[in-house]
């Protein structure tokens, strides 16, 4: 009876990535160091040209409009810059994929790049906390701090008068005298009185400033004053005092407004900042993620792999 043989089998050993991680971590963390001590390099020297294109002179070096559009290119310039090196490394220096399809390579090399692209992103936020958290809380707490110092009743204008200081010129336009010498010679030295009069005007117009009216008996009281003291009469007094406190509440109204447009243009500078970085940010990802599929290209057409048979 013959028996049936039969040849054996030869087979082929191939090597094949498909089931192990996708995610080289150490090309990854190769170039997000890359990246950070790039764009990291990059501002501080950004930093050094904006600092020498300022003038303390009037009308000298760059205007403030030119100094933030130079800015904005220098920060999107750092993105692009130093993410793409990143990203380079990233794909350079990953591990080779064998058995893998080209267009899995293609992916893999975009989300090496990204990756590269976050974790120096996070590197940089964590040196520079301090100016960020200073740009993302600045939008929000801006109004809301403006608004409490404006419901003061004029902020610093009261605060100020409170202290003495603008409240001075006005108890000057209540309590001057009506025949002011005009043949050169100097006034008398005010005396103690007149510091305590003057000083107890100033918390009259401190107090009623901050209720925004003046009260008639405060009103009439300075009347008196100033009928005493400038040697006129109870009208005149009535007259100065009301025109005093009419010209101290326009002090504040245009103080407040004066505040408001400084609040306004300091949202709209910090709305407009964040936008320009997030669209920084946005460059750099995609300069990350494309120059990452770029090196694993190079990658491949340089290294060669000897595969066991």
């Amino acid at each position: 009876m013959a028996i049936e043989t039969r040849a054996p089998v030869a087979t082929t050993v191939i090597d094949d990535d498909t089931l192990v991680s996708g995610v080289s971590w150490a090309a990854v963390l190769a170039g997000a160091a890359a990246a950070a001590a790039l764009s990291y390099a990059l501002l501080i020297l950004g930093t050094g040209f904006g600092l020498s294109s300022v003038s303390p002179w009037s009308y000298a070096g760059i205007g403030a409009h030119t100094l933030g559009l130079a800015a904005i290119l220098w920060l999107t310039l750092t993105q692009v810059a130093a993410s793409g090196l990143g990203g380079y490394l990233t794909g350079r220096l990953r591990s080779g994929w064998r058995g893998v399809h080209t267009d899995e390579v293609f992916f893999r090399d975009t989300a090496h790049g990204f990756l590269a692209w976050c974790i120096a992103s996070l590197v940089v936020a964590a040196f520079l906390a301090s100016a960020v958290s200073g740009i993302v809380s600045g939008g929000a707490s801006i109004e809301s701090s403006t608004g409490a110092a404006l419901g003061a009743g004029g902020g610093a204008v009261v605060a100020k008068a409170a202290e003495g200081t603008d409240t001075d010129y006005w108890a000057d336009t209540i309590l001057r005298s009506a025949n002011a010498p005009n043949d050169g010679t100097t006034a008398p030295a005010a005396t103690s009185n007149d510091r305590d009069t003057r000083a107890e005007v100033g918390r009259i117009f401190a107090t009623s400033l901050s209720s925004g009216t003046l009260a008639p008996s405060d009103k009439q009281y300075l009347a008196q004053l100033a009928a005493r003291r400038a040697g006129v009469d109870q009208a005149e007094g009535e007259r100065r005092v009301d025109a005093a406190f009419n010209s101290a509440k326009e002090s504040i109204e245009t103080a407040k407004t004066k505040a408001k447009q400084a609040a306004d243009e300091a949202r709209k500078a910090i709305a407009g900042l964040s936008f320009w970085m997030f669209l920084s940010l946005l460059c750099g990802a995609f300069a990350a993620s494309f120059a990452a599929t770029i090196g694993g290209r190079h990658r491949e057409r340089f290294v060669y792999v000897t595969r066991r048979v």
